[in-house]
């Protein structure tokens, strides 16, 4: 069995951006992941400390999107490094970062970086 926790548009103003303004003014952010990790005994046994807490995993993405970085590319990067060290468990991630409305001097609703890895078990 493959099972998989997904946390979906997570809504953060933070301060990311190559540009000046973009770290004085922030932007709105939202934030995807999909873990996946072995959860047949939290399926069996109905016990909190045999899955992966979605509050944990909200804490660890909220502390990350409060750190200023220039590219979203890093964001993402630090996300899935601290998901992965806090739950050494996990057999993939994808995490998805997106920065609402960006300034690129057109109309587009967002831009977005994807990070997919598989970790061998």
């Amino acid at each position: 069995m493959i099972s998989k926790i997904e946390l979906k548009e997570l809504r953060f103003y933070a301060y990311h951006g190559v540009l000046p303004q973009e770290t004085v003014v922030g932007n709105q952010f939202i934030v995807n992941t999909t873990i996946t990790a072995p959860l047949g005994n939290a399926i069996e046994e109905d016990e909190l400390e045999d899955t992966i807490n979605y509050a944990s995993v909200y804490q660890i993405i909220e502390q990350e999107m409060r750190i200023p970085s220039k590219l979203l590319e890093h964001v993402a990067g630090r996300i899935l490094r601290s998901l992965k060290e806090a739950f050494p468990q996990i057999t993939a991630l994808e995490i998805s970062v997106s920065k609402l409305n960006p300034p690129l001097g057109g109309d587009l609703y967002s831009a977005s970086v994807i990070l997919q890895e598989t970790y061998p078990q």
